[in-house]
Protein backbone atom coordinates (compact mmCIF):
# COMPACT_ATOMS: atom_id res chain seq x y z
CA UNK A 1 0.00 0.00 0.00
CA UNK A 2 1.48 3.52 -0.84
CA UNK A 3 1.00 6.26 1.81
CA UNK A 4 -2.24 8.71 1.04
CA UNK A 5 -1.10 10.64 3.93
CA UNK A 6 2.49 12.42 4.49
CA UNK A 7 3.38 14.47 7.16
CA UNK A 8 7.12 15.85 7.31
CA UNK A 9 8.43 17.52 10.28
CA UNK A 10 5.12 19.50 10.68
CA UNK A 11 5.10 21.94 13.70
CA UNK A 12 2.04 23.95 14.45
CA UNK A 13 2.12 27.07 16.77
CA UNK A 14 -0.81 29.43 18.16
CA UNK A 15 0.08 32.88 19.49
CA UNK A 16 -0.75 33.34 23.00
CA UNK A 17 -0.55 35.84 25.95
CA UNK A 18 2.43 33.90 27.32
CA UNK A 19 3.78 33.49 23.90
CA UNK A 20 3.57 31.19 21.26
CA UNK A 21 1.80 27.99 21.86
CA UNK A 22 3.68 24.86 20.51
CA UNK A 23 0.37 22.18 19.46
CA UNK A 24 2.68 19.92 16.97
CA UNK A 25 6.58 19.90 16.73
CA UNK A 26 8.34 18.02 14.63
CA UNK A 27 5.87 15.46 13.76
CA UNK A 28 6.39 12.90 11.07
CA UNK A 29 4.49 10.86 10.12
CA UNK A 30 2.93 8.31 6.75
CA UNK A 31 -0.75 7.07 6.79
CA UNK A 32 -0.93 4.37 4.06
CA UNK A 33 -4.10 4.02 1.30
CA UNK A 34 -6.93 1.88 2.94
CA UNK A 35 -5.11 2.00 6.25
CA UNK A 36 -7.22 2.54 9.42
CA UNK A 37 -4.74 4.51 11.83
CA UNK A 38 -6.28 5.78 15.45
CA UNK A 39 -4.33 8.63 16.45
CA UNK A 40 -4.57 8.37 20.27
CA UNK A 41 -3.49 11.26 23.42
CA UNK A 42 -5.29 12.90 25.95
CA UNK A 43 -6.88 16.62 25.39
CA UNK A 44 -4.61 18.99 24.78
CA UNK A 45 -1.66 16.54 23.08
CA UNK A 46 -2.41 17.69 19.35
CA UNK A 47 -4.69 15.18 17.70
CA UNK A 48 -7.36 17.83 16.87
CA UNK A 49 -4.61 20.12 15.44
CA UNK A 50 -3.13 17.16 13.60
CA UNK A 51 -6.45 16.21 11.79
CA UNK A 52 -6.86 20.04 11.15
CA UNK A 53 -3.66 19.56 9.31
CA UNK A 54 -4.33 17.01 7.11
CA UNK A 55 -7.83 17.97 5.92
CA UNK A 56 -6.44 21.50 4.97
CA UNK A 57 -8.80 23.50 7.39
CA UNK A 58 -5.55 24.73 9.07
CA UNK A 59 -1.94 25.10 8.01
CA UNK A 60 1.19 24.19 9.53
CA UNK A 61 4.04 26.72 10.84
CA UNK A 62 6.74 25.06 9.57
CA UNK A 63 7.01 21.42 7.47
CA UNK A 64 4.90 19.55 4.85
CA UNK A 65 1.50 18.11 4.56
CA UNK A 66 0.70 16.10 1.25
CA UNK A 67 -2.64 14.53 1.45
CA UNK A 68 -3.73 12.26 -2.04
CA UNK A 69 -0.91 14.09 -4.14
CA UNK A 70 -1.84 17.50 -3.01
CA UNK A 71 0.82 19.80 -1.33
CA UNK A 72 -2.20 20.94 1.40
CA UNK A 73 0.75 23.15 2.99
CA UNK A 74 1.23 25.55 0.06
CA UNK A 75 -2.08 25.03 -1.57
CA UNK A 76 -4.11 28.58 -2.22
CA UNK A 77 -7.76 28.88 0.50
CA UNK A 78 -10.13 28.64 -2.56
CA UNK A 79 -7.96 25.51 -4.32
CA UNK A 80 -8.22 24.01 -0.74
CA UNK A 81 -12.04 24.10 -0.26
CA UNK A 82 -12.78 22.24 -3.86
CA UNK A 83 -10.13 20.07 -3.14
CA UNK A 84 -11.53 19.47 0.90
CA UNK A 85 -14.94 19.01 -1.05
CA UNK A 86 -14.03 16.58 -3.34
CA UNK A 87 -11.76 14.29 -1.22
CA UNK A 88 -11.81 14.62 2.27
CA UNK A 89 -14.66 13.44 4.49
CA UNK A 90 -14.65 14.68 8.04
CA UNK A 91 -16.94 13.37 10.91
CA UNK A 92 -17.07 15.53 14.42
CA UNK A 93 -18.03 14.10 17.49
CA UNK A 94 -21.28 16.05 18.13
CA UNK A 95 -22.15 14.84 14.82
CA UNK A 96 -23.04 18.57 13.60
CA UNK A 97 -25.73 17.39 11.35
CA UNK A 98 -28.31 20.59 10.18
CA UNK A 99 -31.03 20.22 12.63
CA UNK A 100 -34.06 21.45 9.66
CA UNK A 101 -32.90 18.67 6.98
CA UNK A 102 -33.71 15.01 6.98
CA UNK A 103 -30.98 12.35 7.47
CA UNK A 104 -30.93 11.93 3.64
CA UNK A 105 -30.79 15.43 3.55
CA UNK A 106 -28.11 15.50 5.38
CA UNK A 107 -25.81 13.04 3.04
CA UNK A 108 -26.73 14.99 0.01
CA UNK A 109 -25.70 18.26 0.94
CA UNK A 110 -22.32 17.88 0.49
CA UNK A 111 -23.10 16.86 -2.60
CA UNK A 112 -25.04 19.83 -3.33
CA UNK A 113 -21.89 21.82 -2.38
CA UNK A 114 -19.07 19.79 -4.85
CA UNK A 115 -21.47 19.57 -7.81
CA UNK A 116 -19.52 16.65 -9.56
CA UNK A 117 -22.78 14.29 -9.21
CA UNK A 118 -26.05 15.09 -11.72
CA UNK A 119 -28.93 16.36 -9.23
CA UNK A 120 -30.88 13.08 -9.78
CA UNK A 121 -28.07 11.28 -8.84
CA UNK A 122 -27.74 12.56 -5.27
CA UNK A 123 -30.88 11.24 -3.31
CA UNK A 124 -30.36 7.53 -4.80
CA UNK A 125 -26.49 8.07 -3.89
CA UNK A 126 -27.42 9.11 -0.46
CA UNK A 127 -29.80 6.23 0.42
CA UNK A 128 -27.02 4.06 -0.32
CA UNK A 129 -25.08 5.02 1.81
CA UNK A 130 -27.38 5.45 4.65
CA UNK A 131 -28.21 1.46 3.88
CA UNK A 132 -24.29 0.80 3.90
CA UNK A 133 -24.01 2.23 7.42
CA UNK A 134 -27.57 0.54 8.68
CA UNK A 135 -29.86 3.59 8.98
CA UNK A 136 -31.73 3.81 5.56
CA UNK A 137 -35.22 3.22 7.71
CA UNK A 138 -34.20 6.43 9.01
CA UNK A 139 -33.46 8.85 5.66
CA UNK A 140 -36.48 10.50 6.18
CA UNK A 141 -36.41 11.53 9.46
CA UNK A 142 -34.86 14.97 10.93
CA UNK A 143 -31.58 14.43 13.63
CA UNK A 144 -33.70 15.18 16.65
CA UNK A 145 -35.70 11.85 16.11
CA UNK A 146 -32.74 9.83 15.75
CA UNK A 147 -30.44 8.33 18.53
CA UNK A 148 -26.62 9.02 18.84
CA UNK A 149 -25.81 6.04 17.38
CA UNK A 150 -27.93 6.70 14.45
CA UNK A 151 -26.96 10.41 14.16
CA UNK A 152 -23.33 9.53 14.14
CA UNK A 153 -24.12 6.82 11.86
CA UNK A 154 -25.63 9.67 9.25
CA UNK A 155 -22.53 11.36 9.66
CA UNK A 156 -20.31 8.95 8.64
CA UNK A 157 -22.54 8.55 5.59
CA UNK A 158 -22.47 12.40 5.13
CA UNK A 159 -18.40 11.91 5.50
CA UNK A 160 -18.50 9.34 2.00
CA UNK A 161 -21.20 11.66 0.22
CA UNK A 162 -18.20 12.62 -2.42
CA UNK A 163 -16.40 9.42 -2.52
CA UNK A 164 -13.19 11.08 -0.35
CA UNK A 165 -9.66 9.31 -0.34
CA UNK A 166 -9.37 10.00 3.00
CA UNK A 167 -11.95 10.45 6.21
CA UNK A 168 -11.01 12.33 9.58
CA UNK A 169 -12.94 11.51 12.43
CA UNK A 170 -12.21 13.54 15.73
CA UNK A 171 -13.39 11.98 18.72
CA UNK A 172 -16.16 10.11 17.03
CA UNK A 173 -17.43 7.66 19.72
CA UNK A 174 -16.81 10.33 22.58
CA UNK A 175 -20.50 10.84 23.02
CA UNK A 176 -21.71 6.76 22.34
CA UNK A 177 -21.82 4.32 24.83
CA UNK A 178 -19.59 1.56 24.11
CA UNK A 179 -21.35 -1.33 22.02
CA UNK A 180 -22.66 1.63 19.97
CA UNK A 181 -19.31 3.28 19.81
CA UNK A 182 -17.82 -0.28 18.70
CA UNK A 183 -20.33 -0.67 16.30
CA UNK A 184 -19.34 2.67 14.79
CA UNK A 185 -15.55 1.65 14.89
CA UNK A 186 -16.43 -1.20 12.85
CA UNK A 187 -18.03 0.65 9.95
CA UNK A 188 -14.78 2.57 9.72
CA UNK A 189 -13.06 -0.93 9.24
CA UNK A 190 -15.59 -1.59 6.71
CA UNK A 191 -14.17 0.83 4.31
CA UNK A 192 -10.88 -0.41 4.15
CA UNK A 193 -11.59 -2.80 1.05
CA UNK A 194 -13.24 0.27 -0.55
CA UNK A 195 -9.24 1.68 -0.23
CA UNK A 196 -10.86 4.87 2.24
CA UNK A 197 -8.11 6.09 4.51
CA UNK A 198 -9.35 6.73 7.46
CA UNK A 199 -7.65 8.55 10.37
CA UNK A 200 -9.44 8.88 13.68
CA UNK A 201 -8.64 10.94 16.94
CA UNK A 202 -9.49 9.56 20.46
CA UNK A 203 -8.48 9.07 23.63
CA UNK A 204 -9.86 5.74 24.28
CA UNK A 205 -7.40 2.74 24.50
CA UNK A 206 -9.92 0.34 23.80
CA UNK A 207 -9.74 0.94 20.00
CA UNK A 208 -6.24 -1.24 19.50
CA UNK A 209 -7.97 -4.23 18.29
CA UNK A 210 -10.45 -2.46 15.29
CA UNK A 211 -7.75 -0.32 13.99
CA UNK A 212 -4.44 -1.27 11.71
CA UNK A 213 -2.04 1.05 13.76
CA UNK A 214 -2.12 3.37 16.39
CA UNK A 215 -0.02 6.24 17.07
CA UNK A 216 0.28 7.79 20.32
CA UNK A 217 0.58 11.96 20.59
CA UNK A 218 2.49 13.46 23.58
CA UNK A 219 2.31 16.99 24.27
CA UNK A 220 2.36 17.65 20.79
CA UNK A 221 4.78 14.89 19.15
CA UNK A 222 4.69 11.51 18.41
CA UNK A 223 5.58 8.95 20.39
CA UNK A 224 4.97 5.71 18.77
CA UNK A 225 3.97 4.77 15.42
Amino acid sequence: MSALVALRQVGKSYPSPAGPFRALAGVDLEVARGELLAIHGKSGSGKSTLLNLIGGIDRPTEGQVLVAGTAVHEASEARLARWRGRHVGIVFQFFQLLPTLTAVENVMLPMDFAGERPPRERRPHALELLARVGVADQADKLPRALSGGQQQRVAIARSLANDPAVVLADEPTGNLDSATARSVLELFGALKPRGVTVVLATHEREVSGLVDRRVELVDGRVQSA
